[in-house]
Order: structure tokens, then sequence, then C-alpha cells
């Protein structure tokens, strides 16, 4: 299976992500019921809960990583994930 990245954005709504660092460990779960995007994916970390959002905008995707509408369905209602790069305002992270 190819590696997998998506955008981690919209930190600054939540905890900012000054805190997080290469390797951290974080936990994605479906929102299906979310007001704004049926696609919308929560990323949580152990300890604060919700960090953030997957990306699911060509304004917030960064590169050629997934956004969360492509990788909805390549997931079940929970997966873990871990952050690659920390960048202004959220992160780069790979599913493992």
């Amino acid at each position: 299976m190819a590696r997998e990245y998506f955008t981690l954005c919209g930190c600054n709504h939540y905890y900012g992500n000054d805190f997080m660092k290469k390797g951290m460990k974080i936990k994605l779960k479906k929102e299906p019921q979310n007001e704004y995007d049926s696609e919308a994916i929560m990323v949580q970390m152990k300890g604060l809960g919700k960090v953030g959002y997957v990306a699911n905008s060509a304004y917030t995707v960064l590169g050629e990583s997934l956004s969360a509408g492509r990788l909805y369905d390549r997931i079940g209602k929970k997966a873990k994930a871990k952050i690659v790069y920390v960048v202004p305002g959220g992160a780069v992270c790979r599913l493992v």
C-alpha cells in the first residue's frame, strides 16, 4: 500500500500547533453529521481531544496530500496517523 499523506488544518481554532512535533500520534474520526462538510474528518490527540480537521479545500490542502474527500472512503469510522511535518497553522500527516 502506498503511503497516504494528508494536511491537518484548523489548529488555530483549538490549541494551535506550537506543541506539535514530528512523530506524534493522532486519531482520525469521521464526522458525517458535520453541518459544514459531510466528508469532515476530525483530528484528535490523546489528552486534548479535537485539534483540527483533515483539510478539504484547494486552499488548505498542501502539495499532493489527500483531501478529506479523497481520504474519506479509504478509512473506516476511525483511523490512526502520525505527524510528519509541522507547518504554519497545521501539519502534514501520514496514515499508519
